[in-house]
C-alpha cells in the first residue's frame, strides 16, 4: 500500500491507498482486487479486502465502500452495510471511530480526507464527472456538517492517470470550456486530430484548492503507466481485455 506523507502524520488516522498487490485473484485481476462490481471470483474479492481492512485494524464487515455512479452524492456512515445494501454515492464521510471508509477506482482520481481536530474524515471518486459535477466540494460540505473545518482539513490524492494517457474527444474539451474558458489550461494538444491530453491531477486539484483546502498532497502517481502497480480501466480497453480490477482507497479514525 501506498500512504500520503500529510496524513500518515495524524496520529489517529489510518489510510491507504492499495495497489494491486498483495492478495490472491489471477488473470487480469491479480492481485489485490477490491472490486465488488467486477467479475472477479467473489470469494478471492472477499479475501482481499479482508486483507485490507487487517492492515487497516478494522474487522472486514467495518470496511466500506459504496456504489459508486460517477456522481457529486456523498453519504454519512454511521454503522456497517454490506455490499447488497451499500449506498449509491461517489463519496463517503464519517465520524465513527474504528470505521474505515474508501472508494474504489481504476484511474479515476482517489481523495482521502481528514480533519484531525474535528476528527472526520472522508473519501471521495473524483473522475472527471464526478469532479466535474461537485464531488469535492460536496464531500467538504458533507464533512462540515459533521464539525469539520475545511480550513483544517488535509486531502490527498492518490494514484490517477496522469495527462500523457489520458486522451479525449472534442465534445470533452467543449463542456469544460463552456463551463469556464479557463478550463482549458487543464487540456494540451494530441498526436491525433480533434483529440486533446486531460490533466485530471491538476483539475481535481484546482477544485479542491478553489474549495479553501489549504493542506493538499497529489501523490503524483499514474494508474496507467505502471501496469505492474496498479489497475487501469483505460490500459484494459486499449489491450482488449475482458475486464479489470480496482484498488481500494480507504481511511479510519483509529480512537
Amino acid at each position: 500500500m501506498i500512504q500520503s506523507a500529510s496524513l500518515a502524520v495524524l496520529p489517529d488516522i489510518r489510510h491507504a491507498f492499495f495497489t494491486r498487490t498483495g492478495g490472491v485473484s489471477h488473470g487480469v485481476y491479480e492481485s489485490l482486487n477490491g472490486g465488488v462490481g467486477s467479475n472477479d471470483t467473489p470469494e478471492h474479492v472477499a479475501e482481499n479486502r479482508a486483507r485490507m481492512a487487517m492492515s487497516l485494524g478494522v474487522a472486514p464487515e467495518r470496511f466500506l465502500t459504496a456504489y459508486q455512479i460517477h456522481s457529486p452524492d456523498v453519504v454519512v456512515a454511521e454503522t456497517p452495510w454490506t455490499a447488497e445494501n451499500r449506498p449509491r454515492a461517489d463519496a463517503v464521510v464519517t465520524r465513527e471511530i474504528g470505521l474505515a471508509i474508501g472508494v474504489s477506482t481504476a484511474d479515476c482520481g482517489p481523495l482521502l480526507f481528514a480533519d484531525d481536530n474535528a476528527r472526520v474524515i472522508g473519501a471521495a471518486h473524483a473522475g472527471w464527472r464526478g469532479a466535474f459535477t461537485g464531488v469535492i466540494e460536496a464531500t467538504l460540505a458533507a464533512m462540515e456538517k459533521l464539525g469539520a473545518d475545511r480550513s483544517n482539513i488535509t486531502v490527498a490524492l492518490g494514484p490517477t492517470i496522469s495527462q500523457p494517457n489520458y486522451e479525449v474527444g472534442a465534445e470533452f474539451v467543449e463542456r469544460f470550456l463552456a463551463a469556464d474558458q479557463d478550463n482549458a489550461r487543464f487540456f494540451e494538444n494530441s498526436a491525433r486530430a480533434d483529440h486533446s491530453l486531460f490533466d485530471l491531477h491538476a483539475y481535481i486539484a484546482a477544485r479542491v484548492q478553489q474549495a479553501g483546502v489549504v493542506e493538499f498532497e497529489d501523490l503524483a502517481l499514474c494508474t496507467y503507466a505502471e501496469p505492474d502497480r496498479f489497475y487501469s480501466f483505460r490500459r484494459s480497453t486499449h489491450l482488449s481485455e475482458t475486464d479489470y480490477g480496482r484498488h481500494i482507497n480507504a481511511i479510519v479514525l483509529n480512537r
